[in-house]
């Protein structure tokens, strides 16, 4: 991306979240953007009657470096194509209409997405993961979906990975992580409690810990060292089976695993290709079988 973007959709996120005098703030911004942006922390105190202070204090809960990454961010957000919002299905709709507005549901999720993942948080877990012995991914119900894929991408660069969406079997093997180990906690919602305990099990082990959420504190990515975030999308009706989460959970990982192939390029196209050969000798094997 040339520019970033974002600031209005982690505005908008993060309202109701808000204490009031930040709140104020958000609404403002949310109000009037093309103003907003030319404005000094004082003058956005002034016109939302707050304070410059409140101003940075909105900045910190945004997870932003100050108020000029904000108004980056909506300047961006500004210079975009205007999207459409997340569309639910209907009743006896048909297959054509619900093929057009899935695919315009993901590409905006996928869109989100890129707009809220951070570089330099992107940055830090490239480098934990680079280093550690072994990763950790954890996730229930849907998100063990993505832990299991990601799971199943590191190991294909020879990065010993494991995925459990069994809370036992996760504590167990948590309880034996080392220092340099890494564990990535993934939550849609970031309050699954389950995934927010066993990132504070983690933290006790001295283990480095990864959340993966949508935007916004929660009990998950308060366990966290390092913070991802995805897609804030909401969810239609038809879509609670974590359609939108799901998308944007394995969009996050696919860009974290080629960031860290990328990072040790030979290395992992020579494990890949180990890989691949060692699933083919394993067809051909069944296939010299079955003709016998």
């Amino acid at each position: 991306m040339s520019y970033a973007t974002g600031g209005l959709v982690m505005l908008s996120e993060m309202l109701p979240k808000l204490p009031p005098s930040e709140r104020k703030i958000a609404s403002y911004m949310l109000e009037n953007p093309r103003e907003s942006i030319s404005l000094t922390a004082s003058e956005l105190g002034k016109r939302s009657s707050t304070s410059s202070a409140a101003v940075i204090r909105l900045c910190k809960s945004l997870d932003l470096k100050g108020l000029q990454e904000l108004k980056l961010r909506i300047a961006g957000d500004l210079q975009k194509e205007p999207s459409n919002e997340i569309r639910d299905i209907e009743p006896n709709e048909s297959k054509y209409s619900i093929i057009e507005k899935m695919t315009a549901n993901s590409i905006q999720t996928l869109k989100e997405t890129a707009e809220l993942l951070s570089a330099d948080e992107l940055s830090k877990a490239i480098k934990v993961i680079e280093k550690a012995p072994t990763v950790h991914f954890f996730g229930v119900g849907a998100s063990y979906i993505s832990a299991e894929d990601a799971q199943q991408k590191f190991l294909r660069i020879n990065k010993n990975a494991t995925a459990f969406n069994d809370v036992h079997m996760a504590a167990t093997s948590v309880a034996n992580a080392k220092k340099h180990d890494v564990v990535v906690g993934i939550s849609f919602s970031g309050n699954t409690y389950e995934v927010a305990k066993i990132l504070e099990l983690a933290n006790k082990q001295g283990a480095t810990t990864i959340s993966l959420t949508k935007y916004g504190s929660s009990i998950v990515s308060e366990q966290a060292d390092i913070r991802l975030y995805i897609s804030a999308t909401k969810e239609p009706t038809f879509r609670s089976g974590a359609t939108s989460s799901r998308i944007a959970q394995l969009h996050a990982i696919d860009i974290l695993f080629m960031c860290v192939a990328s990072q040790q390029y030979e290395k992992a196209i020579t494990s890949i290709d180990e890989t691949r050969e060692a699933i083919h000798f394993i067809q051909k094997s069944q296939s010299s079988r079955s003709r016998k």
